[in-house]
């Protein structure tokens, strides 16, 4: 046997697997390709659901929810054609990172309720933030009742145990936001 069909076998076992990965990438591409276009507009009205049911769960006596030009995530919800909050998206950075909440304000800058939409806060302590005993303390507060104390209080929002960093981020979040929906409403009377 010559060297020179040795060195010729080896060329061709390499053109073939060449071939093989290059046919294997491509199929692999057309395969992804054809499920992201199958999936990609269940997942986006799937987003869109979970959106107007977050809003409707934040207001849930309206009857429309208008967007507000821009502002993004921003929307008037409306009942017989009157405003009656803004829903506006709130974010914060929480004891595992970032809080990312829905939530409906007054015209008259009083918070009437928040959804956690997102978080990574310790289970049992911080997840407690969306929990009705704690997020029932911010109904009816405006932006100067917030702020986060240890004491039991009806004026302020009393800290969640074990997880004051979450119970301090959630109500910076939901102050921040109203402080920017009653600036938004004084500039647009």
């Amino acid at each position: 046997m010559s060297h020179d069909a040795h060195g010729h076998d080896a060329d061709d076992n390499i053109f073939k697997i060449g071939i093989n990965m290059t046919i294997a990438c491509l199929l692999s591409g057309a395969i992804i390709a054809g499920v992201y276009a199958f999936t990609a507009p269940v997942a986006a009205n799937s987003r869109i659901e979970l959106k107007n049911n977050a809003m409707k769960a934040v207001v849930s006596d309206a009857q429309e929810f208008t967007p507000i030009a821009g502002k993004t995530d921003w929307y008037l919800a409306k009942k017989d054609g009157k405003t009656v909050a803004y829903v506006v998206p709130a974010e914060t950075k929480g004891y595992g990172g970032a809080i990312k909440m829905v939530l409906s304000v007054t015209p008259d800058g009083k918070v009437m309720d928040y959804k956690i939409l997102q978080h990574n806060e310790t289970p049992g302590l911080g997840d407690k933030a969306g929990e009705p005993k704690f997020s029932k303390q911010f109904v009816g507060k405006a932006a100067e009742a917030l702020e986060v104390v240890k004491v039991p209080t009806d004026k302020n929002i009393q800290a969640l145990t074990g997880a004051t960093i979450t119970s301090r981020a959630v109500t910076k979040g939901i102050k921040e936001a109203v402080e920017e929906v009653v600036a938004y409403a004084a500039a647009n009377k």
